[in-house]
């Protein structure tokens, strides 16, 4: 499937362009100079917080059990702080490349998983004390398209492009 054809799926199972998607990285000034990296910390901290707490769906919950609570929040803090106009973070520690999708591959994501997510996602964002209007609408956007290309694209992966784990990546792209 070509790059096109998964971000064509994306859109039609969340509803948001790539383009759209892509609004969230380009706001002036930077969503990283409007928070900080305190900001991302208290985004990564709240959406955590909700799924470790979600006794109701423990399945979402076991997606994330190869990782500790805290290394989840900080792996997903320098992701988010590189993205979003910071220092590169995520590259100091995993490598070159972020590669969303194959990190996620070898975890059980799906639709429902998705939007699992993006729940969690939107009410850390919607309960975030520093995250301005804008920022939050172009965050949910950007998370929205990002959760269902990484689902449209897992399927598409070949085992030799797998990169989950916590080892730095030398770098392969797909």
């Amino acid at each position: 499937m070509s790059k096109q054809e998964l971000r064509q799926a994306a859109f039609e199972n969340g509803g948001v362009s790539y383009e759209e998607s892509l609004e969230a990285e380009k706001l002036q000034p930077t969503i990283y100079e409007r928070i900080g990296e305190d900001g991302f910390i208290e985004l990564s901290n709240k959406f955590y917080e909700r799924v470790f707490e979600d006794k109701k769906e423990q399945w979402f919950l076991n997606i994330f059990a190869s990782s500790t609570k805290q290394e989840a929040i900080e792996n997903q803090y320098r992701f988010l702080v590189q993205t979003f106009g910071g220092p590169d973070l995520y590259r100091q520690k995993k490598g070159k490349y972020t590669r969303l999708v194959g990190r996620h591959a070898n975890f059980n994501i799906g639709t429902k998983a998705a939007h699992q997510w993006l729940y969690h996602m939107t009410s850390a964002i919607e309960n975030h004390s520093t995250l301005d209007a804008e920022s939050k609408a172009k965050l949910v956007r950007y998370f929205t398209y990002t959760a269902h290309y990484i689902v449209a694209a897992i399927s598409y992966m070949r085992p030799d492009q797998l990169s989950g784990g916590k080892n730095i990546d030398p770098g392969k792209s797909w």
